[in-house]
């Protein structure tokens, strides 16, 4: 089986819900089979069991289904319970390398009845192959043109009737005719501590670790509610083990192996606790503009926003301001420090932008 080095790994990657670059052989490993295998969401497994059971009633495949969500919550997981609940084929591509109709046409063209087509990050199809995915998903058509300027000409050509399987971490970016195609979507949710657990403990048995129940619920409580860091941060007690204490994982293991990648008790990491300390100790809290807190924290605005926000304001910790980033009290209690009197004020101009 697969194995990662300590020395391979970046610390400061840590909890990124975004798969690493070695990571999908192991997550492949850990993926359930069947719906029943899966942990966590049920209001989505629930109705996705309901559409797929009527479809295999009927005889027919199912409508398409669209799964929105933060990275590392199981879409493309659930997409291939889909085609394995159905035994049928799955091809697998996504949004970025569908630049031309062409590709797409190839693609569909190659379908079998029953198959499942997953497009993962579908938002971001190129236009050209997403106006031909409209006819395809509804008339299960699609039409070719050959040649070009006056003389060109359109070859409808029959497709088999397919299951379209998209993914997004955007829904809002998705254009409505293309969501509107969709017969079935699933929000997927952050999961409860609990369901984590569960997911960590069902992975160390996959790897053959030794884990007890204390450090699987420590492991879960900092995984920030995503499956992948969970599974990932579970590696990382494991090679922490190996190393320096005996290979069984216990939950004073995991507190030092967590201490080693900076993963505190919260789920926060370095460049989690630089862009509060930034935003603390450099800007009083805020207002601040969000290119200025990256230049702060040497980091890119992108990665700020997209990488450590999203989970600092479900934390409590920073609020989205139409002027600016604000530390919460929250935050200003975690680094151990108090909030000047009045902290908290919303009626001042924005101090940085």
């Amino acid at each position: 089986m697969h194995d990662e080095s300590v020395t391979d790994f970046d610390p400061d990657e840590t909890l990124s819900a975004l798969p690493q670059t070695g990571e999908r052989e192991v997550e492949t490993s850990l993926r359930p089979r069947k719906l029943a295998e899966f942990v966590g969401q049920p209001r989505v497994r629930e109705q996705l069991e309901l559409v797929l059971e009527s479809a295999r009633r009927r005889g027919v495949p199912p409508d398409h289904v669209l799964l929105s969500g933060p990275p590392g919550l199981g879409k493309t997981s659930l997409a291939m319970i889909v085609a394995a609940e159905l035994d049928a084929a799955i091809r697998i591509t996504s949004g970025p390398a569908l630049e031309r109709a062409g590709d797409l046409a190839a693609m569909l063209s190659n379908l079998a009845e029953g198959d499942v087509l997953f497009i993962d990050e579908i938002h971001r199809i190129a236009r050209p192959a997403e106006e031909m995915l409209y006819l395809a998903m509804e008339d299960f058509r699609v039409d070719v043109v050959v040649g070009k300027g006056p003389g060109a000409t359109s070859i409808p050509l029959e497709i088999a009737p397919f299951t379209l399987v998209g993914a997004t971490t955007r829904s809002g970016a998705l254009t409505g005719p293309l969501r509107d195609r969709f017969g079935f979507t699933g929000q997927m949710e952050f999961y409860a501590d609990d369901e984590l657990d569960e997911v960590v403990t069902r992975a160390a048995k996959i790897l053959g670790i030794e884990v007890d129940g204390r450090a699987s619920a420590e492991i879960a409580r900092r995984s920030r509610g995503t499956p992948r860091i969970a599974n990932r941060l579970l590696r990382r007690v494991r090679d922490y083990a190996e190393v320096r204490a005996d290979g069984r994982i216990t939950y004073e293991v995991t507190r030092a192996a967590l201490a080693v990648y900076d993963v505190d008790e919260l789920g926060l990491d370095r460049l989690d606790r630089a862009v509060l300390s930034a935003l603390v100790g450099s800007f009083g809290g805020g207002p601040v503009g969000i290119s200025t807190l990256a230049v702060a924290v040497g980091e890119e605005a992108t990665t700020v926003e997209e990488v450590c926000e999203p989970y600092l304001v479900r934390a409590g910790m920073l609020a989205r301001t139409p002027r600016g980033r604000v530390a919460t009290a929250t935050a200003w209690e975690h680094l151990g420090l108090a909030p000047p009197p009045g902290y908290g004020r919303m009626d001042q101009p924005p101090l940085f932008d």
